[in-house]
């Protein structure tokens, strides 16, 4: 005699799962699945001819009670795999939990992988717009700002006062985030150039003081030399703030070393999920599809194993 899930039951899980607006029909029922009553109809015919593939795609909304209604049907091996896969998530244990973590961590890593091979999200103008502190302490604090304020090849005016926009906002959430901390107000972002201007006006004002005082023709004399030494002693020793930005600035090797352990902590924060405002984690660490990456990996190291071992 064939075994099969109770009249009653059908009856009481179709109608209420038909009352749920989220879900899913294959894109061929989807018109004819508009009223409650529509969707139990198509609900009570599919577990009536594959209580597999009603598990397979409902399975989720069933509560435990109704999936004891099941039980009859557990010799079918694939009915049986549901049901222990389903109830593991309901009431997981010690073991079924650590294997999800590691499920989890997997799939978050598989689509890390993806985001790198598309080149956007880990590029530094991503990174840097996601965290603009983060990036300054790390590299930016060594760049000139103005370079960023400059026309690029090919840029129209309004992206290039698009982007000028873009980077005040970033700029101002900088210098937010060093307020918050307590960083001196000489190290403020943008205050370098600031603090620069303003030496370069105190040093005019005191020559003009200075020069009040002498006589006219002394006056000449004295600029005609100052001018000679001041430019020998600019050319000779003093640096230039570009050649002062040099000497304290890193290498380029090391600058390089900073924008991969600055990477590094980008891509870790993503698989903690730190990046829950641009991801929907739910969604990734659900996707079975990432799977196939380590099924892929597995693979890979099992045939160059082979061939190591000829």
């Amino acid at each position: 005699m064939e075994r099969k899930v109770k009249e009653e039951s059908m009856e009481s899980i179709t109608s209420r799962l038909s009352c749920l607006d989220h879900l899913y029909f294959p894109r061929a029922l989807q018109s004819n699945a508009a009223t409650p009553s529509q969707r139990k109809s198509i609900l009570l015919d599919l577990l009536s001819r594959d209580a597999a593939v009603f598990l397979e795609r409902y399975g989720s909304e069933l509560t435990s009670d109704e999936l004891g209604e099941f039980d009859p049907l557990n010799n079918d091996y694939e009915i049986n795999w549901h049901l222990k896969k389903l109830r593991s998530k309901m009431n997981p244990t010690s073991e079924d939990l650590r294997s999800r973590s590691v499920t989890v961590k997997n799939r978050r890593l598989a689509y890390l992988n993806r985001l790198i091979h598309d080149g956007h999200y880990f590029s530094e103008d991503a990174m840097r717009e996601r965290e603009p502190y983060l990036h300054h302490e790390y590299v930016g604090k060594f760049r000139d700002l103005s370079e960023r304020d400059m026309a690029r090849p090919g840029e129209r005016w309004s992206e290039t006062l698009m982007r000028r926009s873009e980077e005040a906002v970033l700029i101002a959430k900088i210098r937010e985030e060093q307020q918050r901390l307590g960083v001196a107000e000489r190290e403020w972002i943008g205050n370098e150039r600031n603090q620069q201007q303003e030496e370069e006006e105190e040093d005019d004002d005191e020559e003009e003081d200075d020069d009040e005082d002498e006589d006219e023709a002394v006056k000449k004399l004295a600029r005609s030399t100052e001018m000679v030494v001041n430019h020998s002693a600019a050319s000779n020793s003093a640096p230039s703030p570009a050649e002062h930005n040099q000497e304290v600035a890193p290498s380029v090797e090391e600058t390089q070393d900073l924008m991969e352990q600055f990477t590094y902590i980008m891509q870790q924060k993503f698989l903690s999920g730190e990046d829950h405002q641009h991801f929907d984690y739910s969604k990734i660490d659900t996707d079975e599809t990432l799977d196939d990456h380590w099924l892929r990996e597995v693979s890979q190291d099992a045939e160059e194993k082979y061939f190591a071992e000829d």
